[in-house]
């Protein structure tokens, strides 16, 4: 079984395939001057990006999981979430709370995805 690596530095690959599964590291805005559902619509449009890579897209995603700086928030990710899933092929997902890298991250989400 092959394994291709894309995006990798000395610690990490970003988009890694194996066996016809997608793993995406985790995903965090660049701008992190917004507001999180900004922030998420930024963050998924570069999950976009890095599946197109690897050659699937988001209606192939098996299973996300989203980490928020305020889980009270929740609601406010929903809104870019829903507006970027494929209806029908929501994937498994959880959302937890959590301390990211910065004060100023809001979100990061990991997913794993078929080809």
């Amino acid at each position: 079984m092959a394994i291709k690596r894309y995006e990798s530095d000395a610690h990490m690959s970003r988009v890694v395939e194996a066996n016809g599964m997608i793993f995406l590291t985790g995903v965090t805005a660049q701008d992190r001057s917004n507001n999180l559902k900004d922030q998420t619509a930024e963050v998924l449009s570069t999950i976009d990006q890095k599946l197109m890579l690897a050659g699937s897209d988001k209606s192939k995603v098996l299973s996300a999981t989203c980490y928020l700086s305020d889980k009270s928030k929740e609601p406010e990710m929903n809104e870019a979430w829903e507006a970027w899933v494929q209806p029908g092929c929501q994937p498994a997902r959880a959302t937890v709370g959590a301390t990211l890298g910065s004060p100023d991250t809001l979100v990061e989400i990991v997913l794993i995805a078929m080809k």
